[in-house]
């Protein structure tokens, strides 16, 4: 099949190369040049591990265009992958994904045969049915599951594992308003041994923000357990080992520390909080899982100052920037709280991660990048915001560690050592 992905950034990509491998052929478009030169010369424009070989196992299938009608025109699929970020009141912004139905549309007048339009970026349920819907309809002069298809194949892409997650799924969800869609998307994802959903476009789009939500969800449970287990002397892990046996309820996303970041979990718990209320709902956990997010990195300060009350002055080290260890993504990472707290109180800040440093100096010029992990070490005391294998191999003899991501070396070789929630 040719397939068509509009949008290069962290889901397109991905897709992109992914399907590539399973043998069918890909036209990226974006309106980001600079990304399309980088995809054309086989090398990936985001951080993902193994990608780039993938990029240059498949180069061959790959092609790039800065024409989005004839990228549409020419394939038998489109997949738009574009960015839905948050707008000041959590809700999504559909700006740039009603920009690209809008051309799309325009494509789809030279397109004499059905052809289906299937939107991943993750949107509220009812968008693509809705607003998105009415820019193809408009655009193109053409019905929707008439005169082409429109569907929703929602995206479960961890960063850092999305190649293995994307090729090994645990569950397909396909969303189609039309047995033809349907069949293209089964067709598609037939050689797929995995689970396979097929359901409406709601529905699909549901699944997607209910699944983010729940995982935050436990995520901030774990971590309201884990704070009053360390004031109890008692181990978090060993309680969420033991509570994690329970099949009702699983061992995943039970491991605390300082809550989570990234571009999916906090963006999409807020969009469905404000898409709730505009249905005159309150969604009262979600509201709670996220108000315990916010103030769990702040406790590696409140720890901190425990053992240095004082922090005006004090050289205070940062291992870890990157929102999770295998990427350079720094989006509503925890140690943005953790060293706006610090500067704050006065403390000096020296920082450092394998990846994500550039990025980071971005948001705070005023703090200092350290050239090594070790070279953190020399601090007054170091906080542990990111759990990269490489802090696994340092010895933290002499240094004070208030640690948000349970690093086993620090608990064993720091002079004084202090976790979260343990």
């Amino acid at each position: 099949m040719k397939i068509s992905i509009i949008g290069c950034g962290y889901v397109g990509t991905v897709t992109g190369v992914c399907f590539a491998s399973f043998g069918h052929d890909i036209v990226f478009y974006d309106i980001d040049e600079k990304k399309l030169d980088l995809l054309a010369r086989g090398e990936s424009p985001i951080y993902e591990p193994s990608l780039e070989d993938l990029i240059q196992k498949n180069r061959q299938r790959l092609v790039t265009t800065s024409d989005l009608t004839a990228a549409v025109r020419d394939t038998d699929i489109t997949f738009i992958c574009v960015g839905t970020p948050s707008r000041d009141d959590g809700s999504i912004d559909l700006t740039y994904i009603l920009s690209a139905g809008a051309t799309i549309g325009k494509a789809l007048r030279e397109t004499p045969d059905f052809h289906p339009v299937i939107v991943k970026s993750t949107v509220f349920p009812g968008s693509t049915e809705g607003p998105i819907r009415s820019a193809l309809e408009e655009a193109s002069g053409k019905q929707a599951f008439v005169d082409f298809g429109l569907g929703s194949n929602p995206e479960f892409l961890r960063e850092g594992n999305a190649v293995h997650d994307f090729c090994v799924p645990d569950r397909i969800v396909l969303g189609a308003g039309d047995a033809r869609t349907m069949r293209a998307l089964g067709d598609l994802y037939a050689s797929f041994a995995c689970p396979k959903i097929e359901t409406s476009i709601r529905t699909a789009e549901m699944i997607k923000y209910t699944s983010n939500a729940f995982l935050a969800t436990k995520i901030s449970f774990a971590n309201e357990i884990g704070n009053l287990a360390k004031k109890l002397g008692i181990d978090a892990e060993e309680v969420f080992a033991g509570v994690g046996l329970d099949n009702r309820i699983g061992p995943a996303f039970f491991r605390t520390g300082i809550g989570f970041g990234g571009s999916c979990f906090p963006k999409d718990v807020r969009a469905l909080i404000a898409g709730a209320g505009d249905h005159h709902e309150t969604l009262q956990i979600l509201h709670a899982a996220l108000r315990v997010n916010e103030d769990q990195p702040l406790k590696l300060v409140q720890l901190l100052q425990a053992h240095i009350p004082d922090l005006k002055g004090r050289r205070i080290g940062i291992l870890g920037l990157a929102f999770k260890p295998d990427t350079d993504d720094i989006r509503e990472s925890r140690a943005i709280p953790v060293i706006r707290a610090l500067l704050d109180a006065g403390a000096v800040v020296v920082a450092y991660d394998p990846l994500a440093m550039e990025s980071f100096s971005k948001i705070f010029p005023e703090i200092e990048y350290a050239p090594s992990a070790q070279a953190v070490l020399t601090a007054d005391a170091v906080l542990i915001t990111t759990e990269w294998e490489e802090f696994e191999r340092l010895n933290y003899s002499g240094t004070t560690v208030i640690d948000g991501r349970r690093i086993a070396a620090a608990s064993k070789t720091a002079d004084i050592y202090e976790g979260v929630c343990w």
